[in-house]
């Protein structure tokens, strides 16, 4: 009970996520490319009906992301969100009408086996339910460093896999921090009430971290192909994720030979989420 009950908060995130990423993808692609950061391009967005329609499924992810954080440790429910890719992929198969080629599923079989895999044999458990500020300001002083660090190598490039997979990793480290003060947050809503949860920093630290993981997703989309921003999307949200965890929460992984089936199985997910990026639909043509 202890380990569905997040697992099901975390998928049902994972399919809002998913969805969102589709609906904002094609919106992201309906306005022309720009070279810089324009803050005046979610602006443009909210005029179109289907970006409207990613951000509401974004809320449900939030609501899902929060329940599974409150109830499960951050290694076990972030990597869960790998799955977006390829419910992503098969969520814009059905919006374009279009099978998934043979090697698009075993993809995705690899994907879901892998993920398996690796937290069944990492079995992530045990959690500090107070991190100290101690703990708390080296990983937030890393965390900008890297986030601004990878975003102003992105928008140093022209529009191609560079940028993309810069702004990609950007907003990777951006959503694993968003994560971690969320469940910070969602600990002082259990222990003080409402009224605890408005006084804590760590709620509005992890807002505003949620809003520059929006903004710069929203440029990684809009920046270069799928190719190379959703892979460093994915695949830094769960290693970020699981660090943080392991360092701020003090959670434990399984050690010694358990560490040969954790390889197996992450190697699946890299090679999944490679060929996924790599041969999945373009969300303009549903080629």
């Amino acid at each position: 009970m202890g380990v569905v009950v997040p697992v099901l908060f975390a998928l049902l995130a994972a399919f809002s996520n998913a969805l969102a990423t589709v609906l904002q993808r094609r919106a992201a692609l309906s306005v022309p490319q720009t070279r810089g950061f324009r803050a005046g391009l979610v602006a443009d967005l909210a005029r179109r009906p289907v970006w409207l329609g990613g951000m509401l499924a974004v809320v449900v992810a939030g609501a899902g992301q929060a329940a599974a954080l409150a109830t499960g440790p951050l290694s076990l429910v972030q990597p869960l969100f790998v799955l977006e890719l390829p419910l992503a992929l098969l969520l814009a198969s059905l919006m374009t009408r279009r099978g998934l080629p043979a090697a698009l599923w075993a993809a995705v079989a690899a994907v879901v086996c892998g993920l398996g895999l690796a937290l069944v044999a990492a079995a992530p458990s045990g959690e500090d339910t107070h991190v100290s500020a101690a703990r708390w300001l080296p990983a937030l002083a890393v965390c900008a460093a890297a986030a601004v660090l990878s975003a102003g190598a992105g928008l140093r490039r022209p529009p191609g896999k560079a940028r993309a997979g810069c702004l990609g990793a950007a907003t990777a480290v951006c959503y694993a921090l968003t994560a971690a003060l969320l469940k910070d947050a969602m600990q002082a809503l259990d222990t003080g009430g409402a009224a605890g949860f408005l006084t804590a920093w760590q709620t509005y630290a992890f807002a505003a971290a949620g809003v520059c993981a929006v903004l710069l997703l929203e440029h990684a989309m809009q920046g270069g192909p799928l190719v190379a921003s959703q892979p460093a999307l994915t695949l830094g949200d769960a290693t970020v994720s699981l660090l943080l965890g392991v360092l701020l929460y003090r959670e434990h992984l399984r050690a010694g030979w358990w560490l040969l089936p954790q390889v197996l199985g992450v190697a699946l997910v890299v090679v999944g989420v490679l060929t996924l990026a790599r041969r999945g639909f373009d969300l303009r043509t549903g080629r």
